[in-house]
């Protein structure tokens, strides 16, 4: 009773405006790329010093120059631009970034969020993370609602060290869509199999109603 990985990249997608300049964070995020709707072209951003580029090269015909911030392999399209980091870094500070999608350990209801760690088995670095969050003009968070023991993600406060204060907007989780509004969880979209009670218990803040929540549907993919 949960989406799959494509389908939470695939419900993220929806989202983006066509023509929005877009950074994808490491991971799960990248795969928002794959599901643009229809007649929407977003312009995707990477912090090593792509804009521009397009969807990964089929197994066997990449070209290991032409890599994202994750060390993925991707493609140019016609108007793709190469720049250096600094100037990177410049668009992104600068605020010209429209959206940045990216994973999570923890997202606070007050919209703090936590996305690196210093353990045995994370990352040592934050990365661009702290940057994006910060010059992005809505930030997203696509993660799991739980973690793999089943603890919450969504809480009231992060425990772990944080990576931005207030930043988050939404967040697309394997169970539903919530937006961050005036300091709360707002349900907008769940399973209609999984009942507002189950999620509740799974979830470490109180997930409010506002207006309504509907059911949240992905294709088979």
């Amino acid at each position: 009773m949960k989406l799959t990985p494509t389908q939470m990249a695939w419900r993220a997608a929806q989202d983006i405006a066509d023509g929005a300049y877009v950074n994808l964070g490491i991971g799960l995020p990248e795969m928002v790329a794959r599901f643009q709707p229809p007649g929407r072209q977003a312009i995707f951003h990477t912090e090593n010093g792509i804009l521009g580029f397009g969807e990964a090269p089929p197994d066997g015909e990449e070209d290991w120059d032409l890599i994202n911030a994750g060390k993925k392999a991707v493609t140019i399209r016609p108007g793709t631009a190469f720049f250096n980091h600094a100037d990177s870094f410049a668009m992104v500070r600068g605020g010209h970034l429209d959206v940045a999608i990216l994973g999570a350990y923890q997202v606070a209801e007050n919209g703090d969020l936590a996305n690196w760690s210093t353990g045995p088995k994370g990352v040592p670095a934050v990365g661009g993370a702290m940057d994006l969050v910060h010059g992005a003009k809505r930030v997203a968070v696509i993660t799991d609602h739980v973690t793999k023991d089943g603890s919450p993600k969504l809480l009231e406060r992060c425990t772990l060290p944080l990576t931005g204060i207030g930043c988050v907007t939404r967040i697309y989780t394997s169970h539903a869509v919530i937006d961050v509004v005036a300091g709360h969880f707002v349900l907008r979209e769940k399973l209609p199999a999984l009942s507002l009670e189950h999620l509740q218990a799974m979830t470490g803040a109180r997930l409010h109603t506002d207006d309504g929540v509907v059911d949240l549907a992905a294709p088979e993919i």
